[in-house]
Parts: C-alpha cells; sequence; structure tokens
C-alpha cells in the first residue's frame, strides 16, 4: 500500500493544509488526514507531491514541513509493517487511531473499537430507530464491556474479539457480575448487533463473533394477581396519598394492560368513544392502538382530572412495593431464575416480586383466564409475537386445580359400584 500528498485547496493563493491520504482496497474508502502544516501552493511540488526545496519557489520552512511528511509516511510505513508481521487487521480506523496517538491528537487510552461504538449509538439516534430506552441499554452494554476490559485485564479491540473473549466474557458477566442466563443473553445480543454494524460499516472483517451462542433463555414464573386481589387493593385505605396515588397508577395499568412508559402517551383529548386512542412514540409505524376504558379506569381518570400522578419508574417500583407490604402481602414465595446450568431457588416476601410490570402481566393473565383470544388481547396490548404474549400468561396452582376438577368431573358413584 503506499501513500501520498496533497494540498486541501491547490489553486488558492493564501496557505493551505497539507493531507496525507492513502486507499485502503479492502475497505473501498479513501484514508484523509491533516498532516497539520500549511503551504502556500506555489511553494509546492504538484509533480513531487513534496514542497518545493530548491530556487526561488523555495518555503523560508520547506525543510521543517518535509521532515514532519517523512515523519507520516515512515509511521504509515511502520504500522502497515507491523500488521503484516503480527497479523493484526490493517484498517483505516487503526491508522486513525495511531496517527492520533503518534502526532499528539489523542492519548494513547483511546480505543478505535468503543469509538466505532460510539458512532454506531450516534447514528441510530440520527436515524431515530431507537427509543430512549434502546438507547440506555446500549450505553449500559457499554459500560459493561469496559469495566470488562478493566477488571479481567483484557486488551478489548476488533482483533481480539475471538473465542477466548467469549469465554472470559461470559464468566465475567455470570460470575463476576452475577447475571442470570437472560440477562446474558440479552446483552450479549446487544453486542453482536453492534459487531454486525461494525462489519457492515468495514471497522473489521473478523467474523469471530457470528458463532458467540447465547445461553438459552428461560421463562421465570413470575406473579400475577387475580380478580380477588385487585378488589382488596382497590379498597385498601393506606392513609397516605403518596402511597394512594402509586397503587392507582398501578391498579390503572392493571385494568387497561398499558406499559408504564406508555402511560405519559395519552391525554384528555386521545380518549374517543369511551377508548384510548395510543400513539406509541418507539414504534412510528406502527398503527394506533385502541384501549377500552371500563368503570375502575374512568373513574382512576377521573379522579386525577385525566392527569395520572406519574412518577419515575424506579420511584413507582420502590413504592409500588411498599404499597403491596402494608395491604399484607407478605407471605413467602419462591423464585426460581437459571445461571448457566444451575436452577438458583430464592425464598422471599411476595410484595417484592411486584414492580410496574406486574400490572401488564396482570391484564393478560386476567383476560387469558377469562378465554379471550390471543388476537383480541394482542390488539390491546400492542404485541406482534404470539409467543412474547404467552410469556405473560401465568398460569397458578388454583387454575390447575380448577382445570383439573373441570375436565375430571366424573361420577365417582359409578366407581364405588364397581368395587
Amino acid at each position: 500500500m503506499t501513500s501520498t500528498f496533497f494540498l486541501k485547496q491547490p489553486k488558492s493563493d493564501k496557505e493551505t493544509l497539507i493531507i496525507f491520504s492513502c486507499y485502503f482496497k479492502k475497505e473501498r474508502k479513501k484514508f484523509l488526514y491533516s498532516v497539520g502544516e500549511k503551504i502556500n501552493p506555489k511553494n509546492w511540488s504538484q509533480e513531487n507531491k513534496l514542497p518545493i526545496l530548491k530556487g526561488k519557489n523555495k518555503a523560508t520552512n520547506a525543510s521543517a514541513i518535509k521532515m514532519q511528511l517523512n515523519r507520516h509516511t515512515n509511521s504509515f510505513q511502520a504500522i502497515a509493517n507491523r500488521c503484516k508481521i503480527t497479523g493484526e487487521e490493517f484498517t483505516s480506523l487503526l491508522l486513525k487511531k495511531e496517527f492520533d496517538i503518534e502526532f499528539k491528537k489523542a492519548s494513547s487510552s483511546d480505543n478505535t473499537f468503543y469509538d466505532a461504538f460510539e458512532e454506531f449509538i450516534t447514528y441510530k439516534i440520527k436515524l431515530q430507530e431507537w427509543s430512549t430506552s434502546t438507547v440506555k441499554r446500549y450505553r449500559n452494554i457499554k459500560n459493561i464491556l469496559q469495566d470488562f476490559e478493566k477488571i479481567v485485564n483484557y486488551n478489548l479491540t476488533f482483533n481480539t474479539i475471538n473465542d477466548n473473549f467469549h469465554a472470559d466474557f461470559t464468566h465475567y458477566c455470570m460470575n463476576v457480575r452475577g447475571h442470570i442466563n437472560n440477562t446474558y443473553s440479552r446483552n450479549l445480543g446487544l453486542f453482536k448487533t453492534f459487531m454486525f454494524w461494525a462489519f457492515s460499516k468495514g471497522y473489521t472483517y473478523n467474523t469471530s463473533f457470528k458463532s458467540f451462542e447465547k445461553k438459552k433463555r428461560v421463562v421465570t414464573k413470575q406473579i400475577a394477581l387475580t380478580k380477588i386481589d385487585l378488589q382488596k387493593l382497590m379498597h385498601f385505605d393506606f392513609k397516605n396519598e403518596r402511597l394512594e396515588k402509586v397503587r392507582d397508577v398501578f391498579v390503572f395499568s392493571c385494568v387497561t394492560g398499558l406499559r408504564f412508559g406508555e402511560l405519559r402517551l395519552f391525554t384528555k383529548e386521545s380518549i374517543v368513544d369511551n377508548a384510548i386512542i395510543l400513539k406509541e412514540e418507539k414504534e412510528t409505524e406502527k398503527e394506533s392502538r385502541t384501549i377500552p376504558l371500563n368503570e375502575v379506569s374512568t373513574h382512576l381518570l377521573r379522579k386525577y382530572d385525566y392527569k395520572l400522578p406519574l412518577i419515575a419508574n424506579q420511584k413507582h417500583n420502590e413504592y409500588v412495593k411498599e404499597v403491596f407490604k402494608i395491604a399484607g402481602y407478605t407471605d413467602e414465595v419462591v423464585k426460581t431464575t437459571t445461571k448457566g446450568k444451575e436452577n438458583i431457588t430464592v425464598t422471599m416476601p411476595f410484595y417484592e416480586r411486584i414492580s410496574s410490570h406486574t400490572a401488564r402481566r396482570t391484564f393478560i393473565t386476567m383476560m387469558k383466564k377469562e378465554g379471550l383470544s390471543d388476537k383480541l388481547i394482542a390488539s390491546i396490548t400492542g404485541h406482534t409475537d404470539m409467543k412474547t404474549l404467552n410469556q405473560y400468561y401465568q398460569i397458578d396452582d388454583d387454575s390447575k386445580k380448577e382445570a383439573v376438577n373441570e375436565v375430571f368431573n366424573l361420577d365417582v358413584q359409578l366407581l364405588k359400584k364397581v368395587q
């Protein structure tokens, strides 16, 4: 691979920047880099692509400029030779990083991998392809990768993403950070999405990441409330305005199936024929959903003049546990999660299992118990994948008993006669 220099404004009558240039054939990309020196075009040899060193057109600082250009050429050749010897991939991004370090434009701690990751996030935000929560997920996985690099002492670059990285990263996530299978699988999926983007943009030609297998996701049995639970909750006097408001918002979600984040997306003007016409912000291509209102949800909207007393989701999840604790939901329940091939069982109070998402799960479970179709439920909740919808449906022990008794409701007297 060869390199050359040219002037940014070759026809100018004033000094102009000198640009280093080379071409990455595999990337089909021309690499341009300012050497930080300026020269008047009349002092530049277009034929030799160098300052004129002799004669009347020689610049007073021609020798110093020539020395700086030589530094760039020599550095370029050294990096190319190093990559050839070590097998490291020589890319335009790598060359920029090395030039920035060599010529004091960046510290040696800069990492092209993270530069590309940040560009990936910015790119997606500009295209408006992600919701705010998705941006947070990708920033979180970036932070996890940086912590992994420090704690495990692993130099993370595009070229060090291999089977060893996969093993070390898996161990770090599962054993150091304590992630369960579902959390680890989600984060590895986010990482692979970034890598596919980086590959498509030519930042790397390393495809080892494609073989990284996620842990099998496990559907963890979650809590869903019954009609009796909802009635108990609605009738309970908390004698505390803060907890009453949290209870009301939670119940509203239970009877509408709305996600906590969707509660901010409608106003009184959004209600037509006793139903909320909801347009999701994060799915602009989706059609509006119709969320039917009932006596409970209408009462709660009127109670707050159609402005639900919403707080931050994190605070809501904290307070809703307090709501259930005070309401008497202190019985011990079992939570089972999977980490690797190990099932981990933890006993905790019922109220600790409650979150804002319990409300949506309750809505789906109660609708399913009444025998309503998945298609009808999904049209309200906004699910497009029936498999995902059914993961919300929680079958409790009482339902199992009722089902068995109903199906096998045989005449015991006949059996006694046989005996």
